[in-house]
């Protein structure tokens, strides 16, 4: 099975988990699109649908699907989206495709956070992926130097402005045994928007496709 059939595969089996009538958060990257397909064909009627990229929510609307604002939802029942690693506590880095920020608030606002991979994604430790962090734009250097002086190799992700206006660094070689303690840290740096740890909130269910089918992890 090609990665990719992976990815579907988890996808498929994140649309059982939606129900008629929720109120429900789509996240963003190669995984999710699967999801979304799959969330076209569906035929589910859902009371909302909230989006965390303009990416996402161009290819919901192409499915014919509205999409509406979190300013005007409330919370949402649940949360479908990928990540660049997980580990066995369902602690994720995300913000590969540079919508942390969004994706971190909307997980937030929802009751049950579904994470969808392929296996590649799943590690004993987070950190080998470089993690990302969505900065002010006039703080970039200043953001940079304080990655320095907390252990990681920060690198500017040129010619990428996120859907807020802010900019990427791509920090490499931290040690993230203990991520919950490193995304506060980096989360406290002034101009910081967010870091792609979510430890805080991890997951609540990752469904990881393999070779053998979709495996289901729960905290």
């Amino acid at each position: 099975m090609s990665q990719d059939e992976k990815k579907a595969a988890a996808a498929r089996e994140a649309l059982k988990q939606v129900r008629q009538g929720m109120l429900l958060g789509v996240g963003t990257g190669s995984t999710v699109n699967h999801f979304i397909d799959a969330l076209g064909t569906s035929g589910l009627d859902l009371t909302c649908i909230v989006s965390s990229s303009e990416a996402s929510t161009v290819r919901l609307q192409s499915h014919g699907l509205e999409v509406s604002d979190l300013n005007t939802t409330g919370d949402l029942d649940l949360y479908v989206d990928g990540a660049d690693e997980s580990d066995r506590s369902l602690r994720l880095i995300k913000g590969g495709g540079a919508a942390l920020t969004r994706e971190k608030i909307v997980a937030s606002a929802s009751k049950t956070f579904v994470c969808i991979a392929d296996e590649g994604k799943l590690v004993d430790v987070l950190g080998a992926f470089p993690l990302p962090v969505e900065v002010i734009p006039m703080a970039r250097a200043y953001v940079a130097r304080q990655l320095v002086s907390l252990g990681g190799r920060p690198v500017y992700r040129e010619g990428v402005i996120t859907d807020n206006g802010n900019q990427i660094l791509d920090v490499h070689g931290l040690s993230l045994t203990d991520p919950a303690s490193v995304e506060d840290a980096i989360n406290g740096i002034a101009g910081v928007v967010t870091c792609g740890i979510f430890a805080r909130r991890p997951a609540d269910l990752l469904l990881v496709g393999t070779d053998q089918g979709v495996v289901t992890m729960e905290q």
